[in-house]
């Protein structure tokens, strides 16, 4: 790499900002008013909302995406997800 000029940076630098523009995060719904409960799970995981995306049923109940995400996906309520496999006779 030979000399390289004021101009030369400008030109790098104004190319990384464009490429830092293109990194915005993804909206993932509305942020969590409260903390999610037993019933809410139930209702998210195999009641009314079990059609509804995340995204949807956050914004619904006044949960964030992350909430709805975690109990669909059996990270958190697993009390209510082992009550759920029981009653179908599985796991």
């Amino acid at each position: 790499m030979g000399k390289v000029t004021v101009q030369d940076l400008l030109v790098r630098i104004e190319a990384l900002e464009a490429k830092v523009e293109e990194f915005k995060p993804r909206d993932r719904g509305p942020k969590s008013t409260r903390q999610m409960t037993d019933d809410d799970a139930r209702n998210v995981i195999w009641g009314d909302m079990k059609d509804l995306s995340h995204k949807e049923a956050a914004k619904e109940l006044g949960l964030s995406y992350g909430q709805i995400y975690s109990a669909r996906g059996e990270f958190t309520f697993k009390k209510l997800w082992k009550e759920y496999w029981d009653s179908k006779g599985k796991k």
